[in-house]
């Protein structure tokens, strides 16, 4: 069986740079990313602000760099620079064209997007559009890397309906990493159907990536794999920020970017959020949600009214999801509504139309998909998918082009939880724990969450595109262990 350390030396190999020296430290423990100083041993509290000190961002949205009949042209360069996340601390960060929090690339259906992104770290990348339907070449697959000081161009087809995508680092053994460090970005895919929509739009419509972090006594990032000591949450690349709004609807579009922290978002005075969309795109209708649920790579899109509330209201989102205590992680984000506004926007009883799970195409095929890791309390834990550690070598799965089938994926484990990502499909959710799957679940999906001793039912459709494409766990520390596995479209 291929070995995670001759894995990472292949992908080093091929990209002509040398393996880790004898003695660095394995299992990702800071691997030599870009030469980020190592965090060493906390000996003083983290340096994080008080709750609500900070103003949240809102990201960046980038201009192609030519536009012509159909294609949109972007050219990005990955790199290192420093971002003061903390106040008062510049923290080295991993970044796209310089931009943390991540910036967002506009695209629309049927029409093409390029992105040529080049390397100016020193390690091998691979960039990943998370939720996207795209040829194996522009695909980001953990093995297909390029090297420091070379590009590579993305071809996004935008095959697809409108959705709230994201884009990350995929590179092997050193994803979880790089997007702990700031290697990921929003593109927001949209089409004639939610544009007809009388949604907020413009500056009322939000992208909101959250996450958790750990910083040491000078503030810098500090990563360990498995972490559990990653108790500050950022929204938008800032500690637990405030957001002014005005007294009318937003869209806010939420990613969990964490690597492993499962989130449950509620408004602190029990209003119910409004979802409108899952991973890929709008619900058939919205649906209000006490506590919305996000594990790490999931998307919701959730409307919040802020015309029931004066100006001067304070509202905080709060997180009761598990690790870390309610002082540290249970306060998320606090929106401040400073004015009135006019709001033409509307949400409609039905949002799109899609197919009930009883109409959906006859499966094939039934596969059960196991995921599973050491939990014994070894230094270096293993991941697996059905048993085996991820080969790059290896087809674990091979499907017919525009079939359907059933695939049942089973968490094995007993204490700790995983997630589920398949890369180019949009699957529907039938089941969790043999029970319909919820309204909240019931749209398009491209990562859902497995509890231990779960089992999830999906139905998936694979006429995209044919190839070799990657599915793991998207807790990304349990990808880079190896919790991940490759399927042949033939």
């Amino acid at each position: 069986m291929i070995s995670r350390r001759s894995v990472l030396g292949g992908a080093l190999a091929a990209a002509g740079l040398p393996l880790l020296a004898p003695g660095s430290p394995a299992g990702g423990e800071a691997h030599a990313v870009e030469a980020l100083p190592p965090a060493g041993p906390r000996r003083a509290p983290d340096p994080v602000p008080a709750a609500f000190t900070t103003a949240m961002p809102v990201p960046r949205v980038l201009r192609p760099l030519a536009s012509t009949g159909d294609v949109d042209c972007y050219e990005l360069t990955i790199r290192k620079t420093t971002a003061e996340i903390l106040p008062g601390f510049s923290t080295d960060v991993l970044t796209y064209d310089g931009h943390f929090p991540g910036p967002v690339i506009h695209a629309r259906s049927g029409r093409r997007v390029l992105v040529r992104h080049r390397n100016g770290l020193q390690m091998p990348v691979a960039v990943h559009l998370h939720g996207g339907m795209v040829p194996p070449a522009s695909d980001g697959n953990p093995m297909d890397v390029f090297a420091p000081g070379t590009s590579r161009t993305y071809s996004y087809t935008n095959r697809q309906p409108h959705a709230s995508l994201w884009f990350h680092d995929h590179a092997h053994h050193m994803e979880s990493e790089h997007v702990y460090r700031g290697l990921s970005g929003t593109y927001l895919l949209t089409d004639d159907l939610e544009q007809s929509l009388p949604l907020p739009k413009g500056q009322y419509d939000v992208p909101i990536t959250l996450r958790d972090a750990r910083f040491d006594e000078k503030g810098r990032l500090a990563y360990t794999m498995a972490d559990r000591n990653r108790t500050t949450l950022l929204a938008n690349g800032r500690p637990t920020p405030y957001f002014q709004v005005a007294a009318r609807k937003y869209r806010f579009r939420l990613l969990n970017g964490a690597n492993l922290r499962i989130l449950a978002l509620a408004l602190s005075d029990g209003t119910p959020l409004t979802q409108i969309a899952s991973d890929g795109g709008l619900l058939e209708r919205p649906v209000a949600v006490p506590v919305l649920t996000l594990s790490p790579g999931e998307r919701a899109d959730v409307v919040v009214d802020f015309s029931r509330y004066p100006v001067g209201t304070r509202l905080v989102l709060t997180n009761s999801g598990p690790g870390g205590k309610p002082e540290q992680v249970g306060k998320v984000l606090r929106f401040d509504v400073v004015r009135t506004a006019e709001d033409p926007s509307s949400v409609p009883r039905v949002l799109r139309h899609l197919p009930p799970a009883s109409a959906l195409a006859a499966p094939a095929v039934t596969r059960r998909i196991e995921l599973s890791m050491d939990e014994d309390g070894r230094p270096d834990p293993r991941g697996f998918v059905n048993g085996r550690l991820y080969d790059p070598d290896r087809v674990d799965t091979t499907v017919d082009f525009g079939s359907s089938e059933i695939w049942n994926v089973v968490n094995t484990n007993k204490r700790v939880a995983h997630n589920f990502h398949m890369h180019l499909v949009q699957f529907r959710v039938l089941e969790r724990g043999g029970v319909p799957a919820g309204p909240t679940e019931a749209g398009l999906k491209d990562t859902v969450r497995v509890m231990p001793g779960e089992t999830v039912k999906l139905h998936v459709t694979f006429d995209g595109f044919r190839g070799d494409y990657v599915y793991h766990c998207h807790m990304l520390d349990h990808s880079a262990m190896g919790m991940m596995a490759t399927f042949r479209v033939r």
